[in-house]
């Protein structure tokens, strides 16, 4: 399995984090370690720790990390208290492949997966034979797939988690390239068309809401990012505080204000 594979190579590789900042100076024992990823978790959570932390007696301690698998294995290993990156479906993969006990306490917003591309402008555009980047976790490579069933661009075999292995119909013969999801914005440069999650489309300066060809609905979307801990933190006065800070109306606020409808909170 791919998360067990990649538990393995962290745990002999050490963990190492983009960046770390602090929004006080308490104890290790007092502040809250939350890893995230960059955009636009991160802002918002520094939006959180800079603006409305100190009404709880809060001290957040912000670690930014820009792949998907060090934000659970450092918060399996208690290097993290909790993270802020992932959907439910996601981990609901990786505690299955990895029996670790942690568990969903918040959702804070959805980031529409999108598909883009730098050759076409629409998707009938798209040729026969057409290469489409598609994430190579399951949780995401399943939602991109869905994305493009549900343009009428391929059907899908009836299963929870499709694969590119599980298409029904592939009319236009597409031909399917599973990379990293961070590594998909860079794509674009030698596929037809990628589909890309929405915090690395932002990251990559796209704007899912004109610069997409397909976009995911955000209403009903069950893919809302959000607040995980260890099962024995779930109860923890500091994890609660924070989750109920982040689905405060002013994170809300922020969230429209800051992202203009590429992110939209929950």
């Amino acid at each position: 399995m791919r998360i067990r594979a990649a538990l393995i190579a962290v745990a002999l590789t050490g963990l190492t984090a983009l960046s770390a900042c602090s929004s006080g100076g308490a104890s290790a024992s007092d502040t809250l370690k939350v890893g995230v990823s960059p955009v636009p978790h991160a802002q918002i959570l520094k939006y959180v720790a800079d603006n409305l932390a100190a009404s709880k007696g809060l001290k957040i301690e912000v670690v930014e990390f820009t792949d998907y698998v060090q934000p659970n294995t450092a918060l399996v290993d208690g290097s993290l208290d909790a993270n802020y990156f992932q959907t439910v479906p996601y981990l609901a993969t990786f505690t299955k492949e990895s029996g670790a006990k942690v568990e969903w306490v918040e959702p804070v917003h959805v980031e529409p997966l999108g598909l883009y591309s730098k050759k076409v402008k629409k998707l009938d555009e798209l040729p026969s034979g057409a290469k489409i980047a598609v994430a190579n976790d399951a949780t995401n490579e399943a939602r991109g797939l869905k994305l493009l069933e549900a343009n009428g661009l391929i059907k899908l075999k009836a299963v929870d988690q499709p694969t590119v292995r599980d298409l029904a119909e592939n009319p236009k013969n597409l031909q399917f390239v599973p990379l990293e999801a961070a590594q998909l914005p860079r794509s674009l440069e030698d596929t037809d068309a990628s589909v890309i999650n929405g915090n690395y489309a932002i990251d990559a300066r796209l704007k899912p809401s004109t610069d997409s060809l397909a976009l995911e609905k955000a209403e009903g979307n069950p893919n809302a990012n959000g607040l995980v801990t260890r099962t024995e933190l779930k109860d923890d006065k500091r994890i609660r505080d924070l989750a109920e800070l982040l689905a405060s109306q002013q994170v809300k606020d922020y969230i429209k204000q800051t992202f203009d409808g590429s992110v939209i909170p929950v």
